[in-house]
């Protein structure tokens, strides 16, 4: 690596109390106020998780909830590494991750994060090593590569979106950021096939870039590329949920690499024993492939759409 640092402090992000839409309670207060017993209520709830309807039940009356709201200033970081290129070097790809989860739950359990996104942030140290290893051995990129760990992506991609509004290289030099989110598990949907990845946006701005990523695929990995997800009708809508978002809004090729979401989704058993090395290792060869592509190629990716 050529240099390493640290963003500055994130600026300040002011929440709106009017969107508090929802509040938790314990089983013991929810019983109060629907005037049963605990155990009736655990009763009820399991009722209602194994039909999926809800009881047609409607009860009467009035509930009163005071909150203190507590404001407090975080202070966090976006952390970098900077690997320089040799012929094309004012050009950069950025290869980010986030190194933020959603911390400790009200009962005091720790949510790890090992997919989310433990499984990003750990590759993109790979692929880090990979083309160290490989300038090392006199194969260094053409072009620049940026490694970019983003903090508050949990809380509304707020390090992305800093970097998009303080770029460390400017982004009209910024060839494509390739985002790694979540690509250590599988979803119910490729229950009995986990070699697949979701690919969200590698279309959206420029057919090379795609055109690109397919053809690594093929030549080193032949994982199934599933684009349910990159539909613009897609109600997940995850197109605008992770990091490259803040890229591709202003203008930057992006692809987003993802698995879909488990049972373990934000939740204390996102652990790293269920975690799938054998496919996330290929994934990751995919993601340096495509990479490799980008930085070594004679021409720069071009911006030659704008798809929904």
């Amino acid at each position: 690596m050529a240099r390493r640092f640290s963003a500055p402090t994130l600026k300040p992000v002011q929440e709106n109390p009017n969107a508090i839409a929802a509040f938790g309670v314990s089983q013991e207060l929810a019983a109060k106020i629907l005037n049963t017993s605990v155990a009736k209520l655990a009763k009820s709830r399991e009722s209602i998780e194994k039909s999926g309807k809800a009881l047609t039940k409607n009860p009467t009356g009035e509930v009163s909830i005071k909150v203190e709201r507590i404001s407090e200033t975080i202070d966090t970081e976006n952390v970098a590494a900077f690997m320089e290129g040799s012929d094309k070097k004012e050009e950069v790809l950025v290869i980010s991750a986030h190194l933020d989860h959603i911390g400790i739950s009200p009962n005091g359990e720790i949510n790890n994060g090992a997919d989310d996104d433990g499984s990003g942030t750990v590759s993109l140290l790979e692929i880090a090593e990979a083309f160290s290893k490989a300038k090392a051995e006199g194969k260094g990129p053409r072009r620049s590569i940026l490694f970019l760990n983003v903090t508050g992506e949990e809380k509304g991609l707020f390090g992305s979106e800093y970097y998009s509004e303080n770029p460390l290289y400017p982004l009209k030099n910024t060839i494509a950021d390739l985002n790694i989110d979540m690509i250590g598990r599988v979803d119910e949907a490729h229950k009995d096939d986990h070699k697949y990845v979701y690919l969200i946006g590698s279309d959206k701005l420029s057919s090379k870039l795609h055109e690109i990523s397919e053809e690594a695929n093929k030549k080193y990995v032949n994982f199934k590329l599933d684009y349910t997800f990159n539909d613009p009708k897609d109600p997940n809508r995850f197109y605008y949920r992770s990091d490259h978002y803040n890229f591709a809004k202003v203008g930057v090729p992006v692809i987003f690499y993802f698995t879909g979401v488990h049972e373990d989704y934000h939740k204390p058993g996102d652990d790293v024993e269920k975690i799938l090395f054998d496919k996330q290792s290929s994934i990751v060869k995919l993601v340096f492939h495509t990479a490799w592509e980008l930085v070594n190629r004679d021409d720069r990716i071009v911006v030659d759409s704008n798809k929904e």
